[in-house]
């Protein structure tokens, strides 16, 4: 996959936090050499959070964003400032701005210490440094810089470079359960809610991964899958959540079975969490109300899995009467008091620290959360054979 063409969940979100008029903008510019963001010397110029997709040396592909002031006042102003907090919790390297002209206050305090208890690694940049009488050699994890006279730009994206490398370890999908060689086979419907003309993002890129590691991928629909089984001796087989029921029929006990869903569980949130979640799905009355959330924004085919399909699923499995409530793209409640349960997408659009943190907004609220892939498997009691390949958490059901 080229950088250009690397999924917004795949790469690092840098994001620059700070008051208004602290200098972020012009940061943003000076960082990326473009003019991504609106300079101005009126406070509060940036409105809204502006994101831009690119690739920054040394880092690679990132996400670059440039969020409104967290000291923001008014009705409005209360409104950016959540969303400034809303892009936290996607961050993978926090820039925090500070203006080197100027007394810190008790809104950068608060904030500052927000970035430390969420753990997101952060690089305090003091700006306007050309306006200062000295300018104070880079500390670990700190630096002076000014946009306007280009000092300290090159010192400053190579300290991002550094931290942006620890906070994406090199994680695979599936490749670290195979070895050289293996084959492995990956059942992919093609039915009214596949997207036209292409496979779907997780499919993509776990195909990838098993190229990558000098495995064989072979790809059918699961009509086909009796006939490649009897020409094969796959490693595994790795379905879409929606065919587990028809699927685990026809794939042998000695051949592991596992879905995208749950790989991506795997890789992007935590997989043990949301199988304990998986239990709630037997515990459902009448009346309980379940959040069902998508990480992106695709249009709703007629078979829709999220609107759709799980739903009438979930109500089948419980025998009760269920409220749903839908998100999609970045909504996320940040209060999940009403939900006796989330049922939550793969996450193949959301970078890591996004699912991760709605699933610690979920513990945290103590509502059990659970994705798609081990709802279903759940649904059609196969749970326990589709987590063979991850023993340790299997012992949990």
């Amino acid at each position: 996959m080229s950088l250009e063409k690397t999924a917004s969940g795949e790469r690092v979100h840098i994001s620059f936090f700070g008051r208004r008029n602290a200098g972020k903008s012009s940061l943003v510019n000076a960082v990326t050499g473009q003019k991504l963001a609106v300079v101005s010397n009126v406070a509060g110029t940036t409105t809204d959070p502006v994101k831009k997709a690119m690739e920054l040396l040394p880092v690679g592909p990132v996400v670059i964003t440039d969020t409104p002031g967290f000291d923001d006042e008014g009705e409005l102003g209360l409104l950016r400032v959540g969303k400034t907090r809303e892009i936290l919790a996607g961050t993978d390297v926090a820039i925090f701005v500070k203006d080197s002209t100027s007394e810190p206050d008790e809104t950068e305090s608060e904030f500052y210490k927000l970035i430390q208890k969420k753990n997101i690694p952060c690089i305090k940049v003091n700006t306007k440094a050309d306006l200062i009488s000295e300018i104070p050699p880079k500390a670990e994890n700190e630096i002076w810089v000014s946009a306007e006279k280009n000092i300290n730009i090159t010192e400053l994206k190579d300290m991002i470079g550094s931290l942006a490398s620890k906070s994406k370890p090199d994680k695979k999908i599936v490749a670290d359960l195979l070895c050289e060689g293996d084959c492995v086979v990956l059942v992919t419907p093609i039915d009214e809610s596949a997207p036209k003309g292409r496979l779907i993002l997780p499919q993509q890129q776990t195909i990838r991964d098993i190229l990558d590691f000098n495995c064989s991928a072979v790809v059918c629909q699961p009509a086909q899958l009796p006939s490649v089984l009897e020409s094969l001796s796959p490693k595994m087989v790795i379905t879409d959540s929606q065919a587990f029921g028809k699927v685990s029929e026809l794939v042998p006990d000695n051949i592991p079975l596992t879905s995208f869903s749950i790989l991506f569980a795997r890789y992007k949130g935590d997989l043990a969490t949301q199988v304990k979640g998986a239990s709630m799905l037997s515990k459902l009355c009448d009346g309980d109300r379940i959040l069902i959330s998508e990480g992106c924004t695709h249009h709703r085919q007629c078979g829709d899995i999220g609107t759709v399909k799980l739903p009438a699923w979930i109500k089948k499995f419980s025998k009760a009467d269920i409220t749903f409530d839908f998100t999609s793209g970045g909504e996320f409640p940040s209060d999940l008091s009403a939900y006796k349960l989330v049922v939550h997408c793969g996450g193949c659009m959301l970078n890591e620290a996004e699912m991760k943190h709605r699933i610690s907004t979920a513990v945290s609220a103590g509502v059990p959360i659970v994705n798609y892939g081990v709802a279903i498997a759940h649904i059609n009691g196969i749970l326990k054979r589709s987590l063979e390949l991850f023993p340790d958490v299997a012992e949990l059901l």
